[in-house]
């Protein structure tokens, strides 16, 4: 059994190599109105909310075992009331006036390990820039947003980060991951500097292959340090 007032919501982060960007659904059965979400799902009977959100995770991405944590609670009441999404409601709910509440989580993953393909609940699925997605359906804008302070949080105490780059790599691509998802610039030596001198990451006897420019070293995070 569904039960229709309990939802889970994933925000599905990836790092293209310049930008944050987040994983989007353009939803079924709304005629002509074409309305973007984040995929989600309501929860079974026999599941929690973990294994739910791992569920939706899976059957978007085809991955199991990503990085996927809860990032916040959404329940006003209205959340489920734009007229805009009840054509989508009627589709796909026995009772679209039901209130629903979510758990968002938001899951980290590396763009090139998989090729997201539309679901149950997708007519297509695709990759946008977190800093320019359109107008989402329900209150996923502000899911987004949650997920987006969150992970800012954890990746200036070093909780994150590993699971969007490469196992080993430069420290150029380190820095511009971090201007993703801080929205910011930083000093190119100060960046370098902290990273080294805060021992962020461990220096490797290796230098990047098949580039036209001069290769740079290679590093690898310092698991011990960011307590992976």
């Amino acid at each position: 059994m569904i039960n229709p007032n309990v939802s889970v919501d994933c925000v599905v982060f990836g790092f293209d190599g310049q930008n944050l960007n987040v994983l989007l659904i353009e939803q079924k059965d709304v005629g002509q109105l074409r309305r973007f979400a984040l995929p989600g799902d309501h929860l079974s009977d026999n599941e929690d909310l973990d294994q739910a959100a791992a569920r939706v995770l899976k059957e978007l991405t085809s991955l199991s075992g990503v990085y996927l944590k809860q990032s916040g609670a959404f329940g006003d009441p209205d959340r489920v009331k734009n007229i805009k999404d009840l054509p989508w409601l009627q589709s796909n709910r026995s009772n679209p006036q039901a209130r629903v509440i979510t758990i968002a989580y938001y899951a980290l993953v590396k763009m090139e390990d998989f090729n997201p393909s539309a679901s149950s609940f997708a007519e297509r699925v695709f990759w946008h820039d977190v800093n320019s997605i359109p107008e989402l359906a329900f209150d996923h804008s502000d899911i987004v947003k949650a997920a987006l302070d969150v992970l800012r949080r954890e990746l200036a105490e070093l909780r994150v980060g590993h699971e969007l780059l490469p196992e080993k790599f430069t420290l150029s691509q380190m820095q511009a991951l971090h201007e993703a998802i801080l929205n910011s610039s930083f000093d190119k030596r100060n960046f370098r500097k902290k990273a080294i001198n805060d021992h962020w990451v461990i220096a490797l006897e290796e230098k990047q292959t098949g580039v036209l420019h001069k290769p740079a070293r290679l590093y690898t995070w310092n698991k011990s340090r960011a307590g992976i």
